[in-house]
């Protein structure tokens, strides 16, 4: 409503309102951290609390740069049109709005305002999150905006009333109460922003919600439900008993059942439980009563978690004791929902994208080859972060020659053994890894005849010429058959942790160094070999530095011990060796991806 139609009563009652709330052009320590909440929340550079007085705009509340004082003319307030209006005022660009590109101020691009009411719905000013450039605003942006606008109303609210009356000094108390409590949620919804913008993990995300909820409205149960095709997952609270125990008995559902958790998400609504007749007369499922008591809960909120097209779940808060939930927690709950919702959706991206990674990881890590004469087993174990897909890799395979398949083909072959590691711990790491081993069979192909060194300049020259430009380390051997069902091994080393030769008696030495790392930047060298006979009964393991190179361990220490280990299972199985020696060396969270290689030659048969 133009200002000359507005009422001139309404208009005295609104100034009068505005003059008891006790604000003016002067900081206010309650206003200033709303707009540094509008400012951290909705992401902008400048927030304001703005009240329009007869002739000009005040700013007790302001956070970001601000040229002026804290006091403007009208003429250069957008917080005016949202008084005139009594309605939120949304600018993409005010550039393209010829009506208020006059008023307004220079470096103000984009401008959101809701209004800040009393209680008869008068007007008094807007909270205002601005942008220096042009933005579209979303629907979850502007929620946020209008929750926290709520909640600077109810304080304003609060202080005009407790001005004006001191009969009023007890409701005036409450009223004190609810604009703590309504600030402290929208200090939670910072802490939501920040803790949980941080999340890699749906575990993590379940913690970080429950820690979140739990510190501020104080529920005895916090729940996170996902949906998944037509069925509902719960996430389990591993750390909490009761919860676990609920939880897993519950752990799957269908989208249509009778569940709150499941209608608030099919529906897209809030649902509120106050007791177990609630859900009686709501016709839920037995199932659901059961989990009520289990928890014993007599008051729960269910809201869903926003997705881009359909909810992603649903975030369930409970209480043991009745407990009122009044219009601003309601809002909290809800933006905590949008909180939890992304990181939810940024957390099955990363798991989903891992899972891939790791997937195309163990299927370039074929199955070895059977080998006459020779047994053989490999390992390979992620790191325990799941967001670390390594290099890591090892092969075998046999040569062309005897064992072939050719008329001697129950002959010993010649076999080509590798284990490397190539630098970076990301899906690129996975993909090169995965070229390293084809180029190196292929030049184990190309160069017949050649040793270990050989094969290994020509991978190093086919990753520079070809822009590959990958690094790493890594040892290549070539195993031939000698007397008396011994083995020769040669092998090269490319900065890669040396090899451990267990011998039949069960001493233990660990094999000659080698050459330098493949880095495509390094001028060519040439690379050597070494040459051992391998007896029967002797065993040859090969591992990754993920193995021993941990944090706050001794590298030295675990080479040693590995060693140990070796010699002490030496005549088991080779799965249940290298098992062992991961378990107790690598440790249950590895740091690092840990790859293992092992080879023995059978001991000769006794007499």
């Amino acid at each position: 409503m133009p200002e000359d139609q507005r009422p001139r009563g309404d208009e005295e009652i609104r100034l009068a309102a505005l003059r008891d709330t006790g604000l003016s052009a002067v900081p206010d320590p309650g206003m200033e951290r709303f707009a540094r909440l509008t400012a951290g929340v909705l992401g902008v550079p400048l927030a304001l609390v703005s009240l329009v007085e007869s002739d000009r705009q005040v700013l007790p509340g302001l956070a970001g740069p601000w040229a002026g004082t804290r006091s403007a003319p009208l003429t250069h307030a957008l917080s005016r049109h949202v008084v005139l209006s009594r309605e939120p005022l949304i600018l993409t660009d005010t550039r393209d709005d010829e009506r208020r590109r006059a008023d307004t101020a220079a470096g103000v691009a984009s401008y959101a305002g809701m209004p800040l009411t009393d209680t008869d719905g008068h007007v008094l000013g807007s909270l205002d999150a601005i942008d220096t450039r042009p933005r579209a605003w979303t629907g979850t942006e502007l929620s946020y905006l209008a929750d926290l606008a709520a909640a600077c109303s109810a304080e304003l609210r609060l202080r005009i009333v407790s001005r004006r009356s001191s009969q009023a000094h007890q409701r005036a108390d409450q009223l004190a109460a609810q604009a703590r409590t309504a600030l402290s949620r929208s200090e939670l919804l910072l802490r939501a922003a920040e803790d949980l913008g941080g999340t890699s993990g749906l575990a993590e995300v379940r913690r970080q919600v429950r820690d979140l909820v739990t510190s501020d409205l104080k529920p005895s149960y916090v729940g996170l439900v996902l949906v998944e095709g037509r069925r509902l997952r719960r996430l389990v609270d591993v750390d909490h008993e009761a919860a676990a125990a609920m939880e897993n008995t519950y752990e799957h559902y269908g989208v249509d059942d009778d569940w709150p958790t499941a209608r608030a998400a099919r529906d897209n609504t809030t649902i509120v439980i106050q007791g177990a007749g609630d859900l009686v007369a709501g016709g839920y499922t037995d199932d659901a009563v059961a989990a009520w008591h289990d928890l014993g809960l007599h008051t729960a909120i269910c809201v869903p978690l926003p997705g881009t097209h359909i909810p992603l779940g649903t975030l369930v808060i409970g209480w043991d004791t009745d407990h009122d939930l009044g219009v601003v927690e309601r809002a909290v709950v809800t933006a905590l929902a949008g909180y939890a919702a992304r990181a939810v959706e940024r957390a099955q991206f990363l798991e989903d994208r891992i899972s891939a990674a790791h997937r195309l990881q163990q299927a370039m890590l074929t199955e070895l080859p059977e080998i006459t004469g020779l047994d053989t087993a490999a390992l390979y174990r992620p790191a325990a972060e799941q967001d670390l897909v390594g290099g890591d890799w090892y092969d075998a395979y046999l040569l062309p020659g005897a064992g072939d398949g050719g008329e001697d083909s129950a002959a010993p072959a010649t076999v080509a053994i590798s284990i490397g590691d190539i630098t970076g711990h990301n899906l690129e790491a996975a993909t090169l890894m995965g070229q390293w081993r084809s180029m190196l069979r292929q030049a184990d192909l190309d160069h017949p005849g050649a040793g270990p060194a050989r094969v290994v300049s020509a991978l190093e020259h086919a990753n520079r010429a070809l822009g590959i430009n990958a690094s790493g380390t890594l040892i290549h051997a070539h195993l031939r058959p000698a007397e008396e069902g011994s083995w020769q091994l040669t092998w090269t080393t490319a900065g890669h942790p040396l090899p451990l030769l267990c011998q039949p008696d069960g001493t233990v030495e660990e094999l000659e160094a080698g050459d330098v790392m493949l880095f495509p930047r390094t001028a060519f060298q040439d690379r050597t070999e070494q040459r051992i006979i391998l007896r029967p009964g002797a065993l040859l393991l090969c591992y990754t530095d993920g193995l021993v190179d941990q944090r706050g361990r001794d590298v030295n220490a675990g080479i040693t011990r590995t060693g140990e280990l070796l010699s002490a299972f030496r005549r088991r199985p080779l799965p249940a060796v290298l098992d062992t020696i991961a378990d107790k060396v690598g440790g249950s969270n590895p740091e690092d991806d840990i790859a293992l290689l092992v080879i023995r030659v059978p001991a000769a048969p006794s007499l």
